[in-house]
């Protein structure tokens, strides 16, 4: 396991190798973990090692992943720094500090059309910190490239002294193209679909609390959000009746759907729990 290669360390996340393009049915085998001294460590699952040691970071890791390609490590820390770096050399390209004070809460990419928008580049990627901004970029890896497209801060009331806010979470939309939902602290209880063409929130969602954690099916429009009072809720999109479910025993901290759609993982303090979708 990737905890027992490095005992000494805490690993704070981690994230699949994207597999090639066309090799259906072939599974990754590198795993990235981001650690809390600082460094990114890149494990191939088949030979179970360690093959990279990078530091990027002076603080702990808060978020990690890989391009859609990847070719490329995203990594966010505790102190709000997001680093580029290239594990075939084992060099940082970039450090980007953007969100530098917030911890950097998520870090996702995409192969959406990035034409539409009038930049150049590759794929669009995102990065949401705890204060509840979010920053999209396009990138083209392969010259070098990667230009701010939108920024956003979403408002909040004050927060009661000693209140543990819920974090804020961000996801590009798989079915909605050039859209991203956002959750987080805020004025609202709600789920906020932003337009990037139209560079605004275009339709809201109600939710019975604060969320704790978001996935997005890549194969229908449905939602899969978390609550701290043990709920998971799925809900369609844009509009529909929402189930909830009531199997965790405490905050559901993760929701995941698979990349078929079919599967969704969530987890919670001492219980994972898979659920499996039969329907059309």
């Amino acid at each position: 396991t990737v905890s027992s290669l490095v005992p000494s360390q805490s690993c704070q996340c981690l994230a699949w190798k994207p597999r090639p393009v066309g090799a259906w049915g072939a599974e990754s085998q590198h795993v990235v973990a981001g650690y809390s001294d600082g460094t990114i460590r890149v494990f191939s699952v088949s030979r179970t090692e360690m093959e990279l040691k990078m530091q990027p970071h002076s603080a702990a890791l808060t978020a990690i992943t890989y391009s859609t390609d990847g070719e490329m490590i995203l990594s966010g820390g505790k102190d709000g720094l997001v680093a580029v770096s290239n594990p075939r050399t084992g060099m940082t390209l970039h450090v980007l500090a953007d969100h530098k004070g917030s911890p950097i809460t998520v870090l996702q990419c995409t192969r959406k059309q990035y034409h539409d928008f009038g930049v150049e580049g590759g794929e669009l990627w995102l990065a949401t910190s705890s204060d509840r901004r979010v920053s999209v970029w396009a990138s083209d890896w392969l010259r070098d490239k990667c230009e701010l497209l939108d920024w956003l801060s979403f408002p909040a009331p004050a927060a009661p002294e000693g209140l543990d806010l819920p974090p804020s979470l961000a996801v590009f939309c798989p079915w909605e193209h050039g859209a991203l939902v956002y959750v987080g602290f805020g004025m609202q209880k709600e789920a906020l679909f932003y337009s990037l063409r139209k560079k605004q929130v275009v339709r809201k969602v109600s939710l019975p609390a604060f969320a704790t954690s978001l996935s997005l099916s890549p194969a229908t429009p449905f939602m899969a959000i978390g609550f701290g009072d043990r709920l998971l809720r799925l809900q369609p999109c844009p509009a529909g009746d929402p189930q909830d479910f009531a199997g965790h025993d405490d905050t559901v901290h993760l929701c995941r759907f698979a990349p078929s759609g079919r599967r969704l993982l969530t987890a919670s303090h001492s219980a994972v729990l898979v659920w499996e979708f039969t329907g059309g």
